[in-house]
């Protein structure tokens, strides 16, 4: 370990973004403490690579005041994981004392030097864009890897390419959580996007006015800023803006309130004040919301200086997202699809709209706060039967019954039953699609929302 004259910098959390970040850190010659509340075999083995790489790793350790006794005011500082609340007393406590307390982005932004971001977030809608953005970046010749909420850390990737044959990326695609945000204010990607805003992880931020601000951080930061002008809660505040351009996957003149979009969708194109670009079916993903990603990430690409033919064609290219929507297999004419992403109602009822019907839903999981009316508006109108799973069974059947839903309600415990439930109940009302859309976390039963996926992939794989 380095001298301890250097800075310490103590990491807490040893999931994907603390093992980047203390990596990281280390590289950069700081004195790096890792704190893990848990401890198991998986965790001592990532403990295990990182103290070969001089980083001291604490298992077991709990997050109070007692672990930060040697930390200097103005010189060492407290790196935490998405998973850590940032109003937490422990946190606050060294905030009041003169600690710098930070979370993972803010290494990464510290060690990007002149690569410049793209920030993409929102509710619903962020990974996709942020997929899409990067392909159509890789697709023409730019090294844009995306990072951050999805795919490798930021962290991560930076320590990749800082080796001595390594190159910068030409932009770095990063997809930002309110989690993440409200860790690391002074982020500044030279262009930002704002997808949705819908109510989301409230059991953390308490009011909708508290989360709409931690986003709304984050695009004021930007160099530029394009927002989705479909969303219902941007538009409503879009007065509130003075340099934000704004895109529809709509007519140009449905927006109202003065707003003129930098590009809208009509008479099944993509069209900008100049004139049509390409057809809107370049992008083969299905629903409404897709055309709200594709309007977005194309409007990104065209500031940062791709031609319409070339985002034409990788559009044609996009193979979608895991977890997203994902088509999984078509057995005996019924199409599976895995949408273990749909972590909220609004998801999953966005989800539910894009799928042929009627259609089998599997649902549950760690319930959230936030109104589910328009997702059972949906499984009324979409669901002919539901299985439901996971700690949320019971509260999502009295939703169910509560909501006047007239069609089949099955509980079980994990999707290790409801899969050849569903399976079931799809050839006995003649279901063309059955849909895992979960409407919830997934730490009850799983790590997450990738490990529920991949799970249900294999279930139906096997069947």
């Amino acid at each position: 370990m380095s001298s301890s004259s250097h800075p310490l910098a103590v990491v807490i959390g040893l999931g994907r973004s603390g093992s980047g970040a203390a990596r990281l850190l280390q590289a950069s010659g700081q004195r790096v403490l890792v704190l893990e509340s848990r401890s198991n075999p998986e965790l001592e083995q990532q403990a295990t690579a990182l103290r070969a790489a001089g980083v001291e790793v604490q298992l077991g350790r709990s997050l109070n005041g007692e672990c930060f006794t040697q930390l200097q005011p103005g010189r060492d500082r407290v790196v935490v994981s998405p998973g850590i609340r940032w109003d937490h007393p422990v946190l606050q406590a060294l905030r009041d004392r003169g600690v710098g307390v930070c979370g993972e982005m803010s290494v990464a932004w510290e060690a990007s030097g002149a690569i410049p971001w793209i920030g993409i977030t929102g509710t619903n809608g962020k990974t996709t864009v942020t997929h899409l953005l990067s392909h159509l970046l890789n697709h023409a010749g730019l090294d844009a890897p995306m990072v951050g909420n999805v795919g490798i850390s930021a962290t991560e990737l930076l320590l990749e390419r800082q080796g001595p044959a390594a190159t910068p990326p030409d932009w770095l695609v990063v997809e930002l959580s309110s989690y993440q945000i409200e860790a690391s204010a002074e982020l500044a990607p030279r262009l930002g996007l704002w997808t949705t805003l819908t109510p989301d992880h409230l059991e953390r931020h308490g009011t909708l006015e508290a989360y709409r601000a931690i986003k709304r951080s984050l695009l004021e930061n930007c160099g530029e800023q394009l927002l989705n002008g479909d969303d219902a809660d941007l538009r409503a505040h879009a007065g509130s803006w003075e340099r934000a351009s704004w895109v529809t996957a709509g007519r140009r003149d449905q927006l109202g309130a003065g707003l003129q979009p930098s590009l809208w969708i009509d008479d099944g194109r993509v069209t900008e004040p100049s004139g049509p670009l390409f057809p809107a079916t370049a992008l083969a993903l299905p629903g409404a919301h897709n055309r709200q990603n594709l309007v977005l990430a194309t409007a990104a690409a065209l500031r940062l200086g791709l031609e319409p033919a070339v985002i034409e064609a990788a559009l044609r290219s996009f193979p979608g997202v895991p977890h997203r929507l994902e088509p999984i297999r078509l057995l005996d004419g019924v199409r599976w699809f895995n949408d273990s992403k749909a972590t909220n109602y609004d998801a999953a009822e966005v989800g539910l709209t894009a799928v042929e019907g009627p259609v089998v839903v599997l649902a549950g999981g760690e319930i959230k706060q936030g109104d589910p009316g328009a997702w059972l508006g949906a499984l009324k109108r979409q669901a002919a039967a539901v299985v439901l799973f996971g700690a949320a069974r019971q509260a999502f059947a009295d939703l169910l019954n509560g909501s006047g839903y007239g069609g089949a309600v099955q509980l079980v415990e994990g999707q290790a039953e409801a899969v050849p439930l569903a399976r079931q109940l799809a050839h006995r009302h003649g279901c063309p699609t059955v849909l895992l859309s979960p409407a919830c976390a997934s730490f009850d039963q799983y790590k997450d929302f990738e490990a529920r996926g991949d799970h249900f992939r294999a279930l139906v794989s096997a069947l």
